[in-house]
Formats: structure tokens, sequence, C-alpha cells
């Protein structure tokens, strides 16, 4: 993975998207930036990256994913892998179904999957400083070249969704007392069947994690 360091930049995710348009796409790349004025977060909602905080955005062939992995279950992939990673050096950050991060009760941040063609991109914003009382912020300190360089090498790794599965399905009882915007309306996944594709059932209808 090819990591690009950029001072600002007003979305990690659009500037990526008009690299590749421009120039094609040859290997995975990765754009991360000490700024981010202008953030795509879930919905179409904004997610302005304050300066000391972790967003990046990063883009690979759909082939080079795991074979058992269903592309409505990336964010989820992509983001338990991170959530790993930092559970490694002793946070106790959980992901909150579908790819929100969470410390406690607070949302410190988010994935976002988008699909192109044979492409995939991904983008992730992790606040690691206060940004305000609705949002916490990592437990941990970090360094975010040092992350992402360890984040890269994990999905180099030989990791089945069956194995990233088995892990999150269980931590999915945290998600239970927490809702889910579902059609422009939240709702109380206290009642969710999670499924093994990392969909849901709620209400007698299956909701995809792809977004």
């Amino acid at each position: 993975m090819k990591i690009i360091f950029l001072d600002e930049v007003t979305s990690t995710h659009t500037y990526l998207k008009e690299l590749i348009s421009s120039q094609g796409y040859s290997y995975p790349i990765c754009i991360t930036s000490k700024v981010q004025t202008d953030g795509i977060g879930s919905r179409g909602n904004s997610w302005v990256g304050k300066e000391g905080n972790l967003f990046f955005s990063f883009v690979m062939k759909k082939d080079e994913l795991p074979k058992d992995l269903e592309l409505q279950s990336a964010s989820i992939f992509f983001s338990y892998i991170l959530k790993l990673y930092l559970s490694s050096k002793g946070s106790n950050l959980w992901l909150k179904w579908p790819n929100d991060f969470y410390m406690g009760d607070k949302k410190i941040g988010g994935t976002i999957t988008t699909v192109t063609k044979d492409l995939i991109y991904c983008g992730i914003g992790l606040n690691l400083v206060d940004v305000s009382d609705e949002y916490g912020k990592l437990d941990i300190k970090i360094d975010p070249k040092e992350c992402l360089e360890n984040y890269f090498d994990s999905l180099k790794k030989d990791l089945s969704w069956k194995d990233i599965f088995s892990l999150f399905k269980i931590e999915f009882q945290s998600s239970r007392k927490f809702t889910a915007t579902i059609n422009n309306e939240k709702v109380l996944l206290d009642n969710a069947i999670l499924l093994e594709d990392g969909s849901i059932e709620i209400n007698n209808v299956r909701v995809y994690s792809l977004r």
C-alpha cells in the first residue's frame, strides 16, 4: 500500500477518487492528511477532520479481498481489523454495527465504503483529540503513520471474513442498546438478528451494512 501524506484536503475520499479517475489504478493507494475540511460521513453527512485526528482513504481491487467476504460486509471487515490493531495497543475501542467506532457510549469515528467497477474504496475517520462534547476520542496515544503502516500490514495477512465475523458477532451484543439509521429512521437494535454476511434482520427486513 502506497501512503500519500497531505497537509490539508477537503476530503481524502474525494481526493483519492479524483486521483484514480485521472491517473488510473496501478496498485493500492492510501491518502491521509493532517487536516480534512469537508470529509464524507455516513448518509452524506460531513465529517470535519480536526488537526491531530486520523482520517484516511484507500483503494484496492475487489479481487484482493478475502474470497469469502461479501462486498456488503466490507465496512465491517475493514473497521474491525483497525479495531483489533488498536485493541492490541491497549484501547477499549469497540465497533457498533455497522461501521461506527465507539468509546463507551460516545462515537469517535466511522467507516464508509464504496465500490466503483472493480475497485473498492474505504474511508476511515477516528478522533484522536477532543472535537466536541458530543463525540469522544481514542483512549490511547498512537502515531498515525505507525498506525497506518501496521493497519495495512494486517490487511495483507491471510484473514478471512469468517475469522473477523466470529469476533464481531460477540461484540455485536454491545450494539443492542443503540440505534442505527435505517431508511432515514433511527431504529433500536435490541431485537436485531445478526446474519452470517454481516447484515441484520430487524422488523422482518434485511438490512445490509455497506455504505
